[in-house]
């Protein structure tokens, strides 16, 4: 399966719903996997009032700008045709995201004009870990990158994450570098 266009489209039990892109790029068998009260599903345009950005927070710091500036970067990623695939997992109880998880797709010039999937800001709610939610979102997110025809998938995580990842087939390669910016006193995004 190749994925060409990422336009919404609502499915009948999503009826209001405003996608990052459509559902059916979701690995049907990855969803079977999840327990019947929890629902893995893109981003949609309301999930700022569902607890994304606390989700987010157990992984890294999250400066929340309100849900003005939030619902504006989904529409930018959005945007973006096939390059980013946000996911959540959802307690349909609650209607609650308890877990979270990207891939963007990078394309490239080398190896035949391939493509790379980014693996990016994967965390699940701290009341709901140990029960393979991670591995879930994992599976996902590669599975979207795979059907994108990225020839890799990759991801950065501290060590203590190595062994987690290595669960999910990942293995350890290479060595990552990062030069941080100077912090900017407006936190708005500079483009």
């Amino acid at each position: 399966m190749s994925i060409i266009n990422t336009v919404s489209t609502p499915r009948a039990d999503l009826p209001s719903l405003d996608l990052m892109f459509p559902q059916e790029l979701i690995s049907p068998e990855v969803s079977a996997q999840l327990p019947s009260d929890l629902q893995i599903r893109p981003l949609a345009s309301t999930d700022y009032k569902r607890g994304h950005l606390d989700v987010l927070s157990g992984l890294s710091v999250v400066n929340d700008l309100g849900e003005v500036a939030w619902v504006n970067q989904f529409h930018a990623m959005r945007a973006t045709p096939c390059a980013y695939f946000s996911i959540v997992i959802l307690d349909k109880a609650s209607d609650k995201i308890i877990g979270v998880g990207t891939v963007f797709i990078e394309r490239k010039f080398l190896r035949g004009l391939g493509s790379v999937g980014h693996v990016e800001d994967i965390a699940v709610d701290k009341n709901y870990q140990g029960k393979k939610l991670g591995l879930r979102l994992i599976q996902a997110l590669t599975h979207i990158s795979e059907s994108s025809g990225c020839y890799k998938s990759i991801l950065n995580c501290n060590d203590a994450n190595i062994p987690f990842y290595e669960k999910c087939g990942y293995v350890k390669k290479e060595n990552e570098m990062a030069k941080y910016a100077p912090e900017r006193v407006n936190n708005a995004p500079k483009l």
